[in-house]
């Protein structure tokens, strides 16, 4: 393995074209640069620098050698970051409203398992609504929920609009109430849902009322009503309404990361960048919870 003082010192000399600039930049003696690089052409086996007494040149091995020791020095500067941390620990009850545990968190979750085992992770699934209770009863750490467009609370993830989904060639009859399919209350969709028909004037009937994303999924694809639903994770066998049903738009929901009041534990710093790290679903939605 190279020597990263000699290939510290090698990188300064390719930047500045200069051994007595290099040194002035590592604060050393130019004969100490000359030194290192001396004994890393000599590790190398070829010279690094073409040389004469008004200029000093990369030679074709040393530009080589300048990626190279970029990445060494690098690899060497995460591990010495890696092992110098405290690995993180203790127990983090993770709040997660139910349609979004089918995007990419099970890989997040995976990874985070893998880079922090003496992490006690407990999940907990639910609605976005019942989980802001729950962290402002104390029961959560964190969660991964969404809340509607505008507020404040939390540290957006993404964004995405509702839209209105139901089974591929479902007609609603526009004197009718409309049938909804929708989570029990406190959803967000559905309160967004009701707001929606409330403004627009039109009347509404429950088609079905379930507390798991299956449910609702199984009871919009019989044709028994329209979801709510995000437009970036429509569920397979689903599709938006047609304008022609003269649905009202839904608006906005936004999915954050919100932790206890006051700075984020370790595990939750962690697990939230773990989150933060990966994008959301194209174009970066959110479901109907």
């Amino acid at each position: 393995m190279y020597d990263a003082v000699q290939l510290r010192s090698f990188l300064a000399v390719a930047q500045a074209l200069s051994f007595t600039r290099a040194a002035e930049r590592l604060g050393v003696r130019q004969s100490t640069v000359s030194q290192h690089v001396r004994k890393l052409e000599r590790e190398v086996g070829r010279p690094l620098f073409a040389r004469d007494t008004h200029a000093v040149d990369l030679t074709v091995d040393g530009e080589a050698l300048v990626g190279f020791a970029r990445d060494i020095l690098e690899a060497q500067d995460r591990a010495r970051r890696h092992f110098a941390t405290q690995p993180v620990r203790g127990r983090l009850r993770l709040g997660v409203s139910d349609d979004l545990v089918a995007t990419h968190l099970p890989q997040v979750l995976r990874d985070f398992r893998r880079s922090h085992p003496l992490v006690d992770l407990a999940l907990t699934v639910d609605l976005s609504g019942s989980l802001h209770q729950r962290l402002d009863a104390g029961e959560l750490d964190l969660l991964f929920a969404k809340r509607l467009a505008g507020q404040s609370r939390g540290r957006l993830v993404w964004r995405d609009r509702l839209v209105w989904v139901g089974a591929p060639g479902l007609r609603l009859d526009p004197d009718e109430p409309v049938p909804l399919v929708a989570y029990p209350p406190p959803s967000i969709s559905r309160a967004q849902a009701l707001a929606a028909l409330s403004g627009a004037g039109r009347s509404w009937r429950f088609a079905c009322v379930s507390g798991s994303l299956g449910g609702l999924v199984a009871a919009a694809g019989a044709g028994l009503g329209v979801l709510a639903h995000s437009r970036g994770l429509v569920p397979p066998g689903l599709v938006p309404m047609p304008a022609g049903h003269r649905l009202p738009p839904l608006g906005e929901v936004e999915v954050i990361l919100l932790h206890q009041a006051g700075p984020p534990t370790p595990s939750v710093a962690a697990l939230s960048a773990a989150v933060l790290g990966v994008a959301g679903p194209d174009p970066a939605g959110a479901g109907p919870g």
